[in-house]
């Protein structure tokens, strides 16, 4: 299936132009050391796979051979100009449309897998979000994730939520450091799966954003 080109604006339930032009050239250049988790987050993926928030598509070029489909759901309309690009890039057949992670348009139980990749921080309503993917997935299905959010410590962990009352979500198109995924993958009724924390970049100073959690759960099977 060939990439859609962009809906027009009436579609856009996401609009951050001066974030998507900074995300889009920043992401490009954190690559080197962003790429190895994406190899990591996709690997041994198979069959339908939906990918809500797929931002410009550098997870695309990470995809294995043996998934047959992606659709990727990008809701900001120049990001997901730059996603129709990869998607033609890429080796896996990728489809590229526009939608809200709190209201996925596709069937429900239609996919082997989800993956969300530095997206949960910055949706509207993480709940509901994850209450989407939940249902589009197949009983048993897998749910691929790569976040970052709350810190161990006090003292950053403090830092970050003051940060989330104030600039931060307005500086950077609607994201949120204090978010804890895995909590909120439990309350949604996934069963967690491996996972790992690790910092990014690995040296260096911490950042609010540094503390990261990548990992797989799964929909509960019906059986």
């Amino acid at each position: 299936m060939s990439p859609r080109s962009a809906e027009p604006v009436s579609r856009d339930v996401v609009h951050h132009p001066v974030f998507a032009r900074f995300y889009a050239r920043q992401s490009v250049a954190a690559e080197p050391v962003i790429g190895p988790h994406r190899r990591e987050l996709l690997g041994g993926l198979s069959g339908r796979v939906i990918e809500v928030g797929a931002g410009n598509g550098l997870n695309f070029a990470h995809y294995p051979g043996a998934v047959s489909e992606v659709v990727a759901i990008e809701p900001e309309r120049l990001l997901r100009r730059l996603a129709v690009d990869a998607a033609l890039r890429a080796d896996v057949p990728v489809d590229v449309v526009p939608g809200a992670a709190e209201a996925l348009p596709v069937k429900s139980e239609a996919f082997d897998a989800a993956v969300v990749s530095l997206v949960l921080c910055s949706v509207r309503d993480v709940p509901r979000a994850l209450g989407e993917l939940r249902r589009v997935l197949r009983p048993g299905g897998e749910l691929r994730f790569f976040e970052h959010g709350r810190a161990p410590g006090k003292l950053m962990a403090a830092t970050q939520r003051a940060l989330d009352r104030t600039v931060w979500p307005p500086l950077f198109g609607g994201c949120h450091v204090a978010r804890d995924t895995l909590a909120a993958l439990g309350e949604a009724g996934f069963e967690i799966g491996a996972y790992r924390r690790l910092l990014v970049p690995a040296k260096g100073p911490r950042l609010p954003t540094s503390y990261c959690v990548l990992g797989r759960a799964f929909r509960p099977d019906a059986s």
